[in-house]
Order: C-alpha cells, then structure tokens, then sequence
C-alpha cells in the first residue's frame, strides 16, 4: 500500500484516512472543502476531533455550544495562526460556510476527559526552526502542553527551496529520548500547481518510499524518518496530525544526517 492518498479532485471530501485504511491503531484525518452555505455535520464516536479552520469563514455548532464566524484566513500561506475547536466524543459537529472555506479534521481515540473548547488564534505558539535552506515557519495548534487526551496538531510552512522535517527525523519506538507517533502530513503548494517531494524511510528499509506530492495530497508515516523538500519557486504548507500510545514528541535523528546540526 502506498503511503501516497492523493487528493480527490471533484467533491466535498478532499481526503479521508482513517486507522482502517492507514492500518494503524490511532491518528485519523479528513479534509473538505465547502461552497458557501453549505454544511458538513457527523458526530466522532470514541474519538476527539481538533477542526482546524485552514481558510475561509464558518461557524461551528458542537452538541449546544456554537462559536460563529471561526477563520478568516484567504490562504494557509497568510503569517498568521488559524482558528480551531477542540471536540471529545460523543459530540455532534456540523461546520457550515459562510463562504468558500477548507476545513481539516485531525482525530485520535479518547474517552472523553476534556471538554469542547475553542482555540483561538492568540493562544498558539508560533516560532521558527532551523536556518539557512533549513529555515521553516511552525504554529503549535494543539501541543502537548494544552489538553487532549492523545492528538497532537502543528502546521508548518516550509520556503521555496527549503528542506523540513530534516534532519531526517523518527518517533516510532518507545524508550529514553524516544516515542511512539503515527503521523499524516496534509500538504498545500504555493502556487497551486507546484508540487514538493516527502521520503519515508527506516533504518532497514523495510520501508522507503519516495513521493511527489501536490497540492491537497496527504502522506501517511506509520513509522520512519520522514523529509520534505520545497522546489525552487514552490512554499510547502503542511498540517501534521499526530498521536500515538504517549502523547509525548520526542524524536531521534538519522545518525547518517545529524551532523549537520554541528
């Protein structure tokens, strides 16, 4: 199975992965795109749900709770955090667009220790990583820091011709310095026609597989080191889902790679 979901080009439902498909125990994602007016309600069972407003302007109703006008953002690539909603299971979603607007859903399984809340754009850490070609723009919306019970969530924007996620990094086995993570990356392009390059790959290359990815595309990591790299004339935008057994990031580099961190 390819770690490759390409986008549907046509409909409301950009991308779906759930732990069926992906053949893994915790991280699911879903992504639409809506027209004004129109609505997209389910209600998660035995599992949180964070809804990241990527662009556009909704409201959001959760079970009794509503929480009008969420968004505002006309690009993922704008210098500024989203709007999101935190939502335990059990509770009724329906997002309805007040214009066009793209909606992401990250989930994990959880009992319901945490009550709905909002998330609003001032309550994100944003920060920069690396340097050089290395340099990538980060906005912690759901880290460990804040409450759930096992999703982690980050958006990352990555410049024309800029390397992320690297040094090659894994989260895939627990023990000191170490955790356990299942992770997808929802990848954008800027312009939209470009396309960006991710590698996933373990130390024995039980898996190594290498993809082009474009515009709405998502990959998968059950496991392994995970790189991107931008193209010249292309920012790469992508939002991580993450969750696992711990609801810790902890990482190790590719020894191969890290010396380019002395």
């Amino acid at each position: 199975m390819s770690l490759l979901v390409k986008a549907a080009r046509e409909g409301r439902t950009l991308v779906d992965v759930t732990p069926a498909k992906a053949g893994w125990g915790h991280v699911g994602f879903r992504a639409v795109r809506l027209v004004a007016g129109e609505a997209d309600a389910f209600t998660p069972q035995g599992i949180e749900v964070c809804i990241t407003v990527l662009t556009g302007l909704v409201d959001v109703q959760v079970g009794d709770q509503r929480f009008p006008r969420l968004g505002g953002r006309s690009s993922v690539f704008e210098e500024k955090s989203p709007w999101a909603v935190y939502v335990p299971p059990g509770q009724a979603i329906t997002v309805t667009a007040l214009d066009a607007a793209e909606v992401a859903y990250s989930s994990a399984p959880a009992k319901g220790l945490h009550p709905t809340r909002l998330i609003p754009p001032a309550h994100m850490k944003r920060s920069v990583r690396g340097q050089g070609s290395n340099t990538r723009y980060v906005c912690d919306i759901l880290p460990e820091s804040e409450p759930a019970e096992g999703l982690l969530v980050v958006e990352v924007v990555t410049p024309p011709g800029n390397s992320s996620s690297y040094p090659p990094h894994k989260h895939d086995t627990a023990g000191v310095g170490e955790t356990v993570l299942e992770e997808t990356y929802y990848h954008r392009l800027d312009p939209e026609q470009g396309f960006a390059f991710q590698r996933v790959y373990t130390d024995d290359r039980s898996i190594d597989e290498s993809m082009a990815v474009e515009n709405h595309d998502t990959v998968m990591v059950p496991r392994g080191y995970h790189p991107c790299v931008a193209p010249h004339g292309y920012s790469l935008y992508y939002l991580n889902t993450m969750a696992g057994p711990s609801r810790q990031w902890a990482f190790r580099n590719d020894p191969a790679h890290e010396w380019m961190l002395k």
